[in-house]
């Protein structure tokens, strides 16, 4: 019996290790595909919860038709499609070009051809294992796997990070992971072999004890309870990955928190006393809640993160401890109760991942959030006496009026507000000194364009001043004549304020909302005296597509909210952006960012690729409505960076000895993180 319960055990946690270790790589290998949004992550994740959902219900019909020879050749086919997965030499193929309005079903068909067969047989395994295990031993349901399940994904997600993105590459990981997919399907085959005898009957033929079945009710808050904590996980990894960077690390930081609580429920559910527990949680959410009304402000990365997943830890613990509370006694009815659990799980990665871009201009995401956990909580507390009524009523009230607040808010100086797979652009009009009317583009807290009306109308502003790196790398590329000018990211259109008369400026934008924008709102380029050129999708897609552009400076500035598309800061992208450049051309990379410091890898990219790198930092002037902001000027002329001007207000990047050259096949932001 000891010896059964090992192999049970060796084979759930090897599948959920395997699990959520696929998940981050799979995630990174499509985050190129579709131009580095932090979207990708947010849509990938509505993927796995969905998969998992079809993997519980799989496990479910298996644990009452007992059919073991289906089992053992789905496995197979599951191991077969993992090593054809490994085998190939770009493990994703979709172009994001040829699918720009539809990127959510692109990433949806290309993880269900690639990954989805061998997810499905481990996200089966846990509930699978538990009811097989029930019925060999004639025991109660083993809850324990489930948490033991829960502790090999968190292991996987902390080693995934911090051993195996900074030291493996991803054809690598890719091998490594197939490897342990053999071992998991050998397992898994040999349970099934030796519990043939046992699974002859279904389990709800098997005697059951004298536990009353679940009410409607129950079941009803086996899906609410869950879609809650869901709900809270893709919102609080959205505002993340959307303002910081769009990397596994910060993936991962939230999920993980969300297996804890799931661990801490199975394994240790009166550990953290329930009253405690809700304390801790109308606290944050009122105080999470009143910084949510100021729109316009961020926090601290550190504080920030803290914050919003203590309060993801308070409301996941609190909702999965009221459905652990709830669970079934009857052993027939396990495989229903983790059905129902991952269906609830994927409503709510949907509700947010998906319906929400499509339904609201404004990301309203975590508002809508805490007030759904209010809700559940007054119908979870309520026959716990009027006090908690009272509480959890008030709670609801006030969250909806958060809800209404916040839309007031974006409303208000907003003369246009769009939302998509790409970000939530808004653009804010105020009114400045001496009156001056000042437009502003900015896509979730972070600002991409602002044009002051008036006689600074064609000044650029922001980051792009005349003093930034980008500034003078305009007026010292060309000797005389007209210029041809690359730039991958259009923003409101700021670089076309450079433009002169026999100029060619091209833009490459991935999404398709920013270009109505800064044709309509602003007028940098409608105003500008050179040939403007939009190409729409992804940069790197589109300039490996076209002939060489001789390009006398290229500007690499593509953000998605504060997110860094990795893809665009390859020593493979260097390559190609070099193969654009006229003799002498420039790169200008903007590198402007509170969280990431990417000077020195940049300075690495320019190494390879037998280029030199300069850094320019510039101070900011509110009086022109310049920001500070770093620039790293690469060129293979030397002659370009001994220009008084270039060599007076440049000095040599930084060095961070822990930087390795980013690949296509390698990246790891880690040790570029400013904490």
């Amino acid at each position: 019996m000891a010896q059964s319960r090992w192999l049970f055990g060796s084979t759930v946690f090897l599948a959920s290790f395997l699990l959520f270790l696929v998940e981050p790589l799979a995630a990174k290998q499509l985050l190129p595909i579709f131009g580095g949004s932090a979207s990708v992550w947010i849509t990938c994740l509505v993927f796995f919860q969905t998969a998992l959902l079809c993997a519980y219900l799989y496990a479910h019909w298996l644990a009452r038709h007992p059919r073991w020879r289906i089992h053992l050749c789905v496995l197979f086919s599951a191991a077969a499609a993992a090593v054809a997965w490994a085998a190939r030499t770009s493990v994703f193929t979709t172009s994001p070009n040829s699918s720009p309005d539809h990127p959510i079903l692109a990433i949806f068909a290309a993880l269900s051809v690639a990954i989805g067969l061998p997810f499905l047989m481990l996200g089966a395994t846990s509930p699978l294992l538990q009811a097989w295990l029930a019925q060999v031993e004639q025991t109660g349901i083993p809850y324990r796997l489930f948490a033991l399940s829960n502790l090999a994904s968190l292991l996987a997600l902390g080693l995934y990070p911090t051993v195996i993105e900074p030291y493996l590459t991803v054809r690598a990981q890719t091998i490594a992971w197939t490897t342990g997919f053999a071992i998991f399907a050998l397992l898994a085959a040999t349970l099934a072999w030796k519990a043939r005898t046992t699974l002859i009957a279904p389990v709800s033929q098997q005697a059951e004890s004298e536990a009353p079945p679940s009410t409607l009710a129950h079941r009803l808050l086996w899906i609410a309870l869950p879609m809650a904590a869901a709900m809270q996980l893709s919102a609080v990894t959205s505002y993340i990955t959307a303002n910081i960077a769009a990397i596994p690390l910060l993936w991962i930081l939230p999920l993980a928190v969300y297996l804890l609580t799931l661990i801490l429920v199975f394994q240790l559910p009166n550990l953290i006393p329930r009253g405690l527990v809700m304390r801790l949680l109308v606290v944050l959410l009122a105080g999470l809640g009143y910084m949510m009304i100021r729109v316009d402000t961020t926090l601290p990365m550190t504080v920030g993160i803290a914050f919003f997943l203590i309060e993801l830890f308070a409301a996941s613990l609190f909702v999965h401890n009221e459905a652990y509370a709830l669970r079934p006694a009857r052993a027939s009815e396990s495989t229903l109760f983790y059905l129902l659990f991952a269906a609830g799980g994927a409503l709510g990665s949907f509700l947010i991942g998906i319906a929400a871009p499509l339904l609201f201009r404004f990301n309203y995401d975590l508002a809508i959030c805490f007030f759904i956990t209010a809700v559940l909580a007054l119908a979870v507390t309520w026959r716990n006496g009027w006090g908690l009524r009272l509480l959890w009523s008030t709670a609801s009230i006030l969250l909806f009026a958060l809800i209404l607040m916040i839309g007031k808010a974006y409303e208000h100086n907003t003369p246009l507000a769009v939302r998509n797979f790409y970000g939530a652009l808004r653009v804010k009009q105020t009114i400045g000194y001496p009156g001056a009317t000042i437009r502003t583009l900015s896509n979730g807290s972070i600002q991409h364009g602002t044009q002051i009306f008036g006689d600074l109308a064609r000044t650029p502003t922001t980051y792009y001043a005349r003093d930034s790196g980008v500034g003078i790398a305009m007026r010292n590329c060309c000797e005389s004549g007209p210029r041809r000018i690359g730039v991958i990211g259009l923003g409101a259109g700021t670089m076309a304020a450079y433009g002169q008369p026999g100029d060619i400026m091209r833009f490459y934008e991935i999404n398709p909302a920013v270009a109505p924008i800064a044709n309509t709102l602003f007028t940098y380029l409608r105003d500008s005296a050179a040939k403007i050129e939009i190409v729409p999708g992804d940069a790197r897609t589109s300039l490996a597509a076209e002939t060489p552009q001789q390009f006398n400076v290229l500007v690499i500035d593509a953000f998605s909210g504060d997110a860094i598309p990795i893809h665009l800061l390859t020593a493979q992208a260097v390559t190609l952006y070099r193969s654009h450049l006229a003799p002498g051309g420039v790169l200008a990379f903007h590198i402007s960012n509170q969280h990431v410091d990417l000077g020195p890898e940049i300075a690495l990219l320019a190494q390879n690729a037998g280029m030199q790198a300069r850094r320019v930092s510039s101070p900011g002037n509110p009086d022109t409505g310049a920001f500070s902001s770093t620039w790293i000027l690469v060129s293979a002329d030397p002659g370009f960076f001994l220009k008084p001007e270039v060599f007076n207000n440049s000095h040599a990047p930084d060095q961070n000895p822990k930087a390795r050259l980013w690949t296509d096949d390698y990246s790891s932001l880690l040790p570029l993180l400013r904490w």
